[in-house]
C-alpha cells in the first residue's frame, strides 16, 4: 500500500511539475513563420455543439510549427473559442498567444 502511494505521488509531482514549465515557454520571432499553403480540409462537424478551433502556431524547439484544425466541444455551456493571435514585444518580436475558451 505505501509503495504504490509513493508511486502515485511521484507520478503526480512530476506531471505537475513538467506541466507547469512545459507551458511557460515563450518563444519570440523578428519574422513570422510563413503559413502553409496545403488547402485545409474540413471534416464534418460532429454535432451542432462542436466548435472550429483553426490551425494554430504550437512552440516546437526555438521555433514554431503550423498545427491543423479540428472540431472541439466547449469544456462548459456557453463558453467560446478565442483564436490564437500574434502579439508584438517592444523589444524582442513577436509572439504566439493560444487560442483558448472562455466564458460568453
Amino acid at each position: 500500500m505505501k509503495k504504490s502511494f509513493i508511486k502515485v505521488f511521484v507520478f503526480v509531482f512530476f506531471a505537475l511539475a513538467f506541466g507547469l514549465t512545459a507551458g511557460a515557454q515563450t518563444i519570440y520571432v523578428k519574422v513570422r513563420p510563413v503559413v502553409p499553403t496545403a488547402v485545409v480540409v474540413r471534416p464534418a462537424q460532429p454535432s451542432p455543439h462542436h466548435v472550429w478551433v483553426a490551425e494554430e502556431w504550437t512552440p516546437r524547439g526555438n521555433g514554431y510549427v503550423y498545427a491543423g484544425g479540428y472540431w472541439a466541444a466547449p469544456p462548459h455551456e456557453g463558453w467560446i473559442w478565442v483564436p490564437g493571435h500574434w502579439k508584438r514585444h517592444h523589444e524582442y518580436g513577436e509572439y504566439w498567444v493560444a487560442g483558448h475558451w472562455r466564458r460568453a
